[in-house]
């Protein structure tokens, strides 16, 4: 029997994890999460093979942005508030709190543990925008932060600043509210890791029936469609660096190449399990990139230097009036950028809030809240600045492709970059191997969350089952991107943005349930 948190601290839960499962075939799967959740995903593909792929996107691109025209502020504000709350967490009492109760000790060493949470995070998005989104709030590509002029000196600090604004503080927040959640409930309160159970101080013994099923499911959806999403358009990017770099032709054959060897490593560490299989690879992913990181740096180290100061200014400046969204002057670039991005980084959280989640046993929510919070926006400040600066150097100057043509292509805009510097084969060659390393992790740690939802929040199940969900991720993706092409991957991605919406509120929700949960704590009271 697992004992639950004290709702109003009397009632309490004799639910037992995986009491709903059903164990057939080599499966350990719980019945309505899994069933339901697969039922969806043989629809939209089937759906995906009769739809036009065009017809498709139109539809989702229109509800995607009515519901960012229209709750723009909410987006905004309730990424605010998730910035506060953690910042408060890491100040108050309730940072003495250990996850796992006061004798818990941490299962990975502290390099591990940031190396998998960031891999997880954000890893890949760091290497697809850190050129292509300073240049292109520089020049004004789609519309520029805060309406400053573009090309002028005012446009590379408030790029760099909004670049920053983007990948810093509130996308670590949105992902540190789910995540605290889930460990705190699973670890110090003995409740399955699975989302519902973070709603059991408000829902009680309901989150283990239909309430619960339903967030379970959507979490499972938006995931997998996520990570579907990101493996499509990923395979763009690495199709298109190694077409760069070794001539191949960057067509749907290369791509679905790409998403076959990724999906193909991802079950090997599957297989091989957290130690063997996400630890190694991703400190292997940090070292390679801070290897890239470094010799870059070292190549245009004045230009890095320079930059460092201004895009942290260009932060701290621009961080209150791009945290308004009343009445800006830049309501397009607010839609579509910022206001975009907080609604794709709220439909991620499912996923890399559980795998951080997974792996942060033993840490106090103030060691906890630093690491996820302080320490991946302090490592981007130095990436953005050190590839935006360069980038944007680039284009003041005139050099390369960047400075005489701007922005062409987004998939493009690293390995353009580099053609300029000393060593740009090397460079690329690197930069081809890390974005693969990086999808190899986002597939492998989004098998694991899969399988502990639909699993009824077990985190022994069968490998088969993680095996299953590796493969589906990369099926889903290879099949959008041979029927429809990148439009089809495109028309899943603002499918998945759609699904921010009433996973805000659930965060939300997070929030107040969370505060309920760790005032029964002992080291609280």
């Amino acid at each position: 029997m697992t004992k639950g948190i004290d709702k109003y601290s009397i009632d309490s839960t004799d639910y037992t994890v995986g009491q709903d499962n059903v164990q057939k075939w080599g499966f350990d799967v719980h019945n309505p999460v899994f069933g339901v959740s697969a039922g969806f995903i043989i629809l939209f593909l089937i759906a995906a093979m009769v739809m036009d792929a065009g017809d498709a996107k139109a539809a989702l691109d229109g509800i995607k942005w009515q519901i960012i025209g229209t709750f723009d502020w909410l987006f905004i504000w309730s990424g605010n508030i998730f910035v506060l709350f953690c910042l408060a967490l890491i100040v108050t009492p309730y940072g003495k709190i250990r996850l796992g109760g006061q004798d818990a000790t941490a299962d990975y060493s502290f390099f591990s543990w940031l190396a998998m949470l960031f891999a997880a995070g954000m890893g890949i998005g760091l290497m697809f925008w850190s050129v292509a989104e300073p240049v292109a709030y520089f020049t004004g590509w789609y519309e520029t932060p805060l309406a400053v002029e573009p090309n002028t000196p005012e446009a590379a600090k408030a790029a760099l600043g909004a670049t920053m604004y983007h990948w810093g503080l509130h996308p670590w927040a949105i992902y540190g509210v789910v995540a605290l959640s889930l460990a705190f409930f699973t670890y110090n309160k003995g409740l399955p890791l699975s989302i519902r159970s973070i709603f059991y101080p408000i829902l009680g013994d309901r989150a283990w029936g239909w309430p619960g099923h339903v967030v379970d499911i959507l979490a499972v959806l938006a995931t997998l469609f996520g990570l579907a999403t990101s493996l499509g358009l990923g395979a763009k990017q690495a199709a298109s660096g190694i077409q760069h770099v070794f001539g191949f032709e960057a067509g749907l054959g290369l791509q679905v190449v790409v998403i076959a060897v990724v999906t193909l490593l991802a079950v090997v560490s599957v297989l091989r399990g957290i130690d063997g299989g996400v630890k190694v690879i991703s400190n292997i992913n940090m070292i390679v990139a801070f290897l890239l990181l470094f010799l870059v740096a070292a190549i245009g180290f004045a230009v890095s230097m320079g930059s460092l100061p201004t895009t942290l200014m260009g932060y701290v400046e621009s961080f209150i009036p791009l945290s308004n969204p009343h009445g800006r002057e830049d309501e397009l670039w607010m839609h579509g950028w910022t206001v975009f991005y907080w609604a794709w980084w709220i439909s991620w959280s499912p996923f890399v809030g559980m795998f951080i989640a997974r792996v942060s046993r033993g840490r106090t929510v103030r060691e906890f809240m630093i690491a996820v919070l302080i320490v991946p926006t302090t490592v981007t400040l130095i990436w953005m600045s050190v590839f935006g600066g360069m980038a944007i150097d680039q284009v003041i100057n005139n050099v390369g492709q960047l400075g005489s043509k701007g922005l062409t292509d987004v998939s493009l805009a690293m390995f353009e970059m580099f053609d300029v510097l000393p060593m740009s084969t090397l460079l690329s060659i690197i930069a081809v191997i890390l974005v693969m390393v990086f999808f190899i992790t986002s597939s492998d740690s989004g098998s694991l969350v899969i399988d502990s939802i639909t699993a009824g929040g077990k985190v022994d199940a069968p490998v088969l089952q993680r095996c299953f969900w590796a493969f589906m991720e990369g099926a889903i993706a290879a099949a959008l991107l041979w029927v429809g092409g990148t439009q089809a991957v495109e028309a899943l991605q603002a499918g998945a943005i759609s699904t921010a919406l009433p996973f805000t509120f659930v965060l939300l929700a997070m929030c107040v349930s969370l505060l309920m949960g760790m005032n029964t704590e002992k080291e609280y009271r």
